[in-house]
């Protein structure tokens, strides 16, 4: 089985180790996000909320403060804390701020799959192209014993590159699907958060200061 895949990739020529290049960035690319979308940026939305919530309903916003650490929701959460001991009519604009500095984090190289999937079907396209000119060369002229040879080359040039550039396409916009749909829920829950923690502020400054 191993000597049939290396065959095959192989009979790809060149093209084979351009699409593999193209296959390995979208690997790295799909597992940074998925680290940091599934791991380090995903955490539980409501229990961090409700611990702030009441945190502040005692009057300890400083405490509060504490609990939000350099991941998205928690860092727009902690940027309204950190407004309200100032001015709590800047709550909601500080709040916006900080979503547009996080936002980009959470989309970040996501798009670059759908990249990787266009260009590896592109060279595997390109190197069918290749090897239909190949096939078509030795049918017209070349020797009639290195007819046949030539022919299969070809055809296997591609076959094979179309084949490798679909396998590296597909799953680069899977993943490219999957990441970015988790990203848009990570942005939702800032959103919906950051809105409810404004109105929380907005209502309980007064506590917030006197605590300060």
């Amino acid at each position: 089985m191993t000597l049939s895949v290396i065959q095959v990739f192989q009979s790809g020529g060149n093209f084979m180790y351009l699409i593999l290049f193209v296959f390995c960035l979208g690997i790295a690319i799909i597992l940074e996000r998925l680290f940091f979308l599934y791991y380090k940026y995903n955490i539980n939305a409501p229990k961090l909320y409700e611990q702030i919530r009441r945190t502040v309903l005692q009057g300890d916003v400083k405490r509060a403060i504490g609990l939000c650490d350099d991941s998205p929701l928690p860092a727009v959460l902690r940027a309204g804390l950190q407004q309200v001991q100032i001015d709590k009519t800047e709550v909601s604009s500080a709040m916006e701020e900080a979503i547009l500095e996080v936002a980009p984090k959470l989309q970040r190289r996501t798009h670059y799959l759908a990249v990787v999937a266009n260009i590896a079907v592109l060279l595997g396209l390109l190197g069918t192209i290749l090897g239909l000119i190949v096939a078509f060369s030795a049918i017209s002229g070349a020797e009639p014993g290195e007819k046949a040879i030539q022919l299969a080359r070809g055809i296997s040039l591609a076959m094979s590159t179309t084949a490798f550039g679909l396998v590296v396409a597909i799953p680069c916009l899977l993943f490219h699907a999957l990441l970015q749909s988790k990203a848009n829920r990570l942005l939702d829950e800032i959103d919906e958060y950051s809105v409810k923690e404004a109105h929380l502020l907005q209502s309980m400054a007064p506590v917030g200061k006197e605590a300060q």
